[in-house]
């Protein structure tokens, strides 16, 4: 079924503008366009775009991005590299993870500290 630009960015959760900054810096290859020269989206195009938000929205750099875009246009042949890529961002992912999983456990521990001293506070006479 194809989608035109607004109905994509309803569906996904993104801007239109996304949509075409993603075509120009070579994120999107080969999105079909109207006699009138109107893009058109495909299930496979959706699919790939949310993919592609995923990994942005998972902390993927533009750079890394953009290479694994060229993977997916180089089909079965790159499969293994694409693999690769997404093991490493994974394991990027999992620090950042235990990161802000520290970072939360010091907040947590500011918490109760700050609600002793409140309840200590109230209880002086």
């Amino acid at each position: 079924m194809p989608y035109t630009p607004g109905e994509v960015a309803g569906k996904l959760g993104v801007s239109i503008d996304t949509l075409r900054y993603y075509e120009r810096i070579g994120l999107l290859h080969g999105i079909a366009r109207t006699s009138g020269g109107q893009r058109v989206f495909s299930d496979d195009d959706l699919g790939r775009i949310g993919l592609l938000r995923c990994l942005r929205d998972s902390g993927m750099p533009i750079a890394r991005l953009r290479r694994f875009a060229e993977l997916l246009h180089d089909g079965e042949d790159a499969a293994q590299q694409r693999v690769e890529l997404l093991a490493e961002h994974d394991r990027e992912i999992d620090e950042r993870v235990a990161r802000l999983r520290r970072e939360q456990e010091r907040v947590r521990e500011k918490i109760a500290w700050y609600r002793a001293e409140t309840a200590r506070r109230k209880e002086a006479p």
